[in-house]
C-alpha cells in the first residue's frame, strides 16, 4: 500500500504519505517515529553480521574489525548514489539469499528432521503470553512498518506501477518465505521451542553457523551465511539511507550537494555507532515494537488514501484496528515499557484500538474531518 501510494504521490516517503491523509500532526509524529525506527534497524543489523563474518574468520579477524567494516559500508552506501553500491551489489545478495532459503529448506526436508506440527497451543519455554507478543515478535515476515519506510525509495525508481505487484507485494511474500524456513529449520534441529532457546543463549549468530555447516557443509554453508549475512545488511543499508532522506525532507535539505549529505549522513551513523555497544537485545525488542506501530500508522494512512477513493478500504481498516490493539498492549505489559498486568492492558488495548477505528468512522464514514480530495488531484496528474 506505502508503496503504491508513494508512486502516486511523486516518491513522497511515508511520513509525508501520513501527513497528506492524517493531517500534519500525525506528520510530525511519523516523522520522529520513523527515524528512530530506522536507526535501530541500522543498529540491530550491525553486530549480528559481523559476528557471522568473524565466524567465518576464526583466529584471523574478530568481530570488532568487522562492525569497523560493516558500519564503513553503511556509510558509503547511505551517502553516495542508490546506484552506486547498492544497486550493483543487491543482484548477488539476492543469490545468496535464494541460494540459502533453498539450501535451509531442502536439507530440513530431505535430511529426516521432524518439524511440529501448527498448534494453537503456547509453545514459549518461559510461558511468555502468545497475545500480544507473538504479533511482535514476527515483525517483518508478516506486518512490516520497516518495509513502509522502504518502500518508497523502490516507488522513486519503479516506471510502471504493473511493477509494483513484483517489487512491494512480491518482496514481502518472498520474506515471509525465508521467515518461516527458519522458523522450521530453527525448531526442527533443536528439537523443538526449548532447545531453540537454550542455543539462542548463545547468540543467534552461533545458531546460524551450527545450523548451516551441520546441514549444508563447509561449502554450502559459506554460500548459506553469505545469504544470512546478505538480509541484514541489505537492511540496514537502505535503513540509514531512508533516515537520511526523511529527514532530508524534513528539514527541506536538497541532497545533491555532498555538503548537504555530509551534514545528515554523519550524525545518523555516530548514533548507530555509540547504540552497537549496547545488549542487542533491547534494542531488538524496541525495534519490534516501533516497527509494528508505525506499521499500524501507515495502515491507518492507507485506510484514508482507499476511502477517498471509494476503494474496498476495509482492507486495511481491519489490520490497522487489529495492530492498535498489538501495539499499545505490548508497550504497556512489556519489561521495555510499563510492565503493567495483562488486567490492565488488555482493555486497555482494546479500548485504544476502538478509539482508533471510532476516530476513522468519525472523520472519514461520517463525513466529519478535513476534506483531503486535493491529494487525489495530484494523484491524478502524477499517474
Amino acid at each position: 500500500m506505502v508503496g503504491m501510494m508513494s508512486m502516486r504521490h511523486k516518491g513522497a516517503s511515508v511520513s509525508e504519505l501520513t501527513g497528506t491523509y492524517l493531517g500534519n500532526t500525525m506528520k510530525q509524529v511519523m516523522r520522529v517515529f520513523s527515524v528512530i525506527l530506522l536507526v535501530l534497524v541500522g543498529v540491530a543489523f550491525s553486530t549480528g553480521p559481523a559476528n557471522l563474518l568473524a565466524m567465518l574468520t576464526p583466529d584471523i579477524l574478530d568481530s570488532r574489525f568487522w562492525l569497523a567494516v560493516v558500519l564503513i559500508y553503511y556509510f558509503i552506501a547511505t551517502f553516495v548514489p542508490i546506484d552506486k553500491v547498492i544497486g550493483k551489489i543487491y543482484p548477488f545478495f539476492g543469490i545468496c539469499l535464494i541460494v540459502m532459503a533453498l539450501g535451509v529448506g531442502g536439507a530440513i526436508l530431505f535430511k529426516g528432521y521432524h518439524i511440529p506440527e501448527i498448534t494453537l497451543s503456547n509453545l514459549h519455554p518461559s510461558e511468555t503470553p502468545i497475545w500480544p507478543t507473538m504479533f511482535i515478535s514476527v515483525a517483518c515476515g508478516a506486518i512490516s512498518g520497516f518495509h513502509a519506510t522502504q518502500s518508497p525509495l523502490m516507488a522513486r525508481c519503479l516506471t510502471n506501477e504493473k511493477d509494483g505487484r513484483k517489487v512491494f507485494y512480491g518482496a514481502m511474500v518472498a520474506e515471509g518465505v525465508i521467515a518461516l524456513i527458519w522458523a522450521a529449520a530453527g525448531v526442527a534441529f533443536y528439537d523443538g521451542t526449548g532447545g531453540l532457546l537454550t542455543a539462542l543463549g548463545n547468540g543467534q549468530s552461533s545458531v546460524v553457523y551450527e545450523i548451516c555447516f551441520k546441514l549444508l557443509g563447509p561449502v554450502g554453508a559459506v554460500i548459506a551465511m553469505i545469504g544470512v549475512i546478505a538480509c541484514p545488511i541489505s537492511s540496514a543499508d537502505t535503513a540509514y539511507r531512508s533516515a537520511r532522506l526523511t529527514l532530508a525532507d524534513w528539514f527541506q535539505m536538497d541532497q545533491k550537494p555532498v555538503k548537504n549529505r555530509l551534514i545528515l549522513t554523519i550524525p545518523l551513523l555516530a548514533v548507530g555507532s555509540v547504540l552497537t555497544q549496547f545488549d542487542v537485545q533491547i534494542v531488538w525488542r524496541y525495534f519490534s515494537w516501533s516497527n509494528q506501530t508505525l506499521a499500524m500508522i501507515a495502515l491507518w494512512s492507507a485506510s484514508v488514501y482507499l476511502y477517498q477513493r471509494k476503494r474496498f478500504y476495509w482492507i486495511t481498516v481491519l489490520p490497522a484496528t487489529f495492530m492498535s490493539a498489538v501495539s499499545f498492549t505490548y508497550i504497556l505489559i512489556a519489561k521495555e515499557g510499563f510492565q503493567l498486568s495483562t488486567g490492565i492492558a488488555y482493555p486497555a488495548g482494546i479500548l485504544f484500538a476502538a478509539v482508533c477505528f471510532g476516530v476513522f468512522v468519525y472523520t472519514c464514514i461520517l463525513g466529519k474531518g478535513k476534506d483531503t480530495s486535493k491529494a487525489s488531484e495530484e494523484e491524478k496528474a502524477t499517474a
